[in-house]
């Protein structure tokens, strides 16, 4: 037993000086992070600006998909802002090399979404292809590190060789919905069929804006028997 104190204590004071010495910010707000904060500080994650829902299978999420495909559960951590101090945890999770920003907000959505029950039932976990060139260039996809978050609370499986992206689009930007869905249709591909059919899968993206590219991944996968479809993003814009 008292080894085990020592131990402990001895840890702590190796975190307590390479915190020191390498000090941590929060991701938004920029202040010191404690040593028991991780990416956001206690006051900002407090402040996130959570997506608020009444149903998880009726709301504005799944509602984007009403009449195109089936979606059983819809749901985002928090809403995007362009410009805010929270918009630096994508920027900084896409374009900063900080993949492990989406480990640590995938565990998050894990933690509260399974207060939901949002996860009963689901087989699987796709996060949204990037094509291999765009993957190569960033160094990984955001998405998946965002799945790897949710399965490490959830011990659900991500799956990564199932869907492929064929193709590159170009920014969608300036787009409106329609052109959006137009300019993403078909770039996905099922490469190992025998893992999804018959499966609830769960999709994940980083954030949700009009929901064309997960629309076009959900039409492809959905061509599949047997299949239940739904989606979690990080973050959800407002329209």
């Amino acid at each position: 037993m008292w080894k085990k104190h020592i131990k402990a204590k001895f840890t702590k004071g190796i975190d307590s000086l390479l915190d020191f010495i390498y000090p941590r910010f929060c991701t938004c707000c920029h202040e010191r992070l404690s040593i028991h904060e991780n990416i956001l500080c206690a006051k900002c994650l407090l402040k996130l600006p959570r997506y608020r829902f009444r149903s998880l299978e009726e709301n504005e999420i799944t509602q984007l998909f009403w009449g195109l495909v089936p979606i059983q559960r819809g749901l985002s951590l928090f809403y995007y802002t362009r410009l805010s101090d929270y918009s630096r945890i994508l920027a900084s999770l896409k374009y900063a090399n900080r993949p492990e920003i989406g480990e640590h907000m995938g565990r998050i959505m894990a933690e509260e979404f399974q207060r939901h029950g949002f996860f009963q039932g689901i087989d699987i976990i796709i996060p949204i292809p990037l094509t291999k060139k765009k993957e190569k260039q960033r160094g990984y996809n955001q998405s998946e590190w965002i799945a790897k978050g949710i399965a490490a609370i959830t011990h659900i499986n991500v799956k990564t060789n199932c869907v492929v992206r064929k193709k590159s689009t170009a920014s969608q930007t300036s787009l409106t919905a329609h052109e959006r869905i137009e300019s993403v249709r078909g770039v996905f591909e099922v490469t190992h069929p025998d893992e999804i059919i018959g499966k609830h899968i769960l999709l994940i993206d980083d954030v949700l804006t009009t929901g064309a590219t997960l629309l076009s991944c959900a039409e492809t996968i959905a061509q599949y028997p047997q299949i239940k479809i739904s989606i979690a993003t990080l973050a959800r814009t407002h329209l």
